[in-house]
């Protein structure tokens, strides 16, 4: 079972959230439907709230839910989720509605691994 609620943790972010919001997507937005900046954050922010209030609801009293997205070891939904929540404040997406996210984003960033792997942590970042 525990697995299963893992899987389906991560397939919410990483089949919910983030085919909307990833880099082909975005600059499709703005080559090909020539949205302003302004309007290409506001359907981001748009999608990612949808998607994290879904996520938010799965995460929060639930028994399950530990440190991490499912017990106190991080695993595969949390790796799914750090990388939207970095996408989402990119953005300038509000998270005040997501503590449970927020708290989870807090558990995983204190691990060198999450850190380490941060985007704007990486060679290539801009």
């Amino acid at each position: 079972m525990g697995r299963a609620r893992v899987r389906g943790l991560a397939q919410c972010i990483a089949c919910e959230i983030h085919p909307l919001n990833n880099l082909r997507v975005l600059q499709y937005l703005e080559r090909d439907l020539k949205l302003d900046e302004a309007t290409k954050a506001d359907w981001y922010r748009h999608w990612i709230t949808l998607g994290f209030t879904a996520l938010e609801a799965m995460l929060a009293d639930n028994p399950h839910t530990g440190a991490f997205c499912h017990g106190d070891t991080p695993g595969l939904a949390d790796c799914c989720l750090i990388p939207q929540i970095a996408n989402s404040r990119r953005f300038d997406t509000p998270l005040d509605a997501f503590p449970t996210i927020r708290r989870i984003e807090a558990a995983c960033l204190a691990l060198d691994a999450f850190a380490k792997a941060a985007p704007q942590v990486q060679p290539d970042a801009v």
